[in-house]
């Protein structure tokens, strides 16, 4: 087995492996690491813009590749979507989300390495995981350039070809034949994104899991003021 096939036929499998498990095993036997760990108290500075930027860039990334690899060619037509509208249509949602984050994470980078109270008080896996994640945007964001050329020549084959590559790992089938002709940009894109899989136990990022879905439909709370509880 060469490296390609390696790396796009079994580390997919081997990175969600270790997500799931690893995800788990920390679940359970080490509940009070379980927390995003917020620097908000050391410092506020600018936080509040970072991390809504950041947050909301990085979940419009992660569904729209969702929903855009993982949905069947046909469907697509079926709606009256082609090939070349589904291509614009990523490319445009890329550039507005991808570079929301990454202005985002770019802040937060920023001062999670250069904040001397928040560098301080972080793990290495905090520094670690959000430069990978800095790379993956930023490599992501490569990409853009690289399929507006192929649109521009009404070549919608690489787009097509990572989702027929996405959907046969999900399938149990996996071709990793289908990238040979893809741009490294995006195989090198694919890689680092695998690896946030494989990193995610080990980091604050299992907080993921908690998300309080629940906060949604709370009821609302009436907060008074002391000075307005003494009138």
């Amino acid at each position: 087995m060469n490296l390609h096939n390696f790396v796009f036929g079994v580390y997919p499998y081997l990175a969600l492996t270790v997500f799931v498990l690893g995800s788990w095993l920390r679940f359970d036997r080490e509940q009070y690491t379980w927390k995003s760990d917020s620097s908000q108290l050391l410092s506020k500075d600018n936080m509040r813009v970072a991390s809504n930027l950041f947050h909301v860039g990085v979940i419009a990334i992660f569904f729209g590749h969702a929903v855009g690899l993982l949905t069947p060619h046909h469907l697509f037509q079926a709606m009256g979507v082609s090939d070349m509208q589904h291509q614009y249509l990523a490319i445009t949602a890329g550039a507005i989300f991808g570079g929301m984050a990454f202005i985002g994470g770019a802040m937060l980078w920023l001062r999670r390495m250069f904040n001397r109270r928040i560098s301080a008080t972080s793990r290495g896996s905090d520094k670690l995981i959000l430069t990978w994640l800095m790379v993956t945007l930023m490599l992501g964001l490569s990409t853009i350039p690289v399929s507006m050329g192929h649109a521009g020549h009404g070549n919608p084959g690489v787009m097509i070809a990572l989702a027929d590559w996405v959907q046969s790992i999900v399938y149990l089938h996996p071709n990793p034949e289908l990238l040979h002709s893809v741009d490294p940009i995006f195989r090198t894109h694919l890689f680092f994104g695998m690896t946030v899989f494989l990193l995610f136990p080990f980091t604050r990022l299992v907080h993921v899991w908690s998300v309080p879905l629940g906060y949604l439909g709370r009821s609302y709370q009436i907060v008074r003021s002391k000075r307005t509880a003494l009138r």
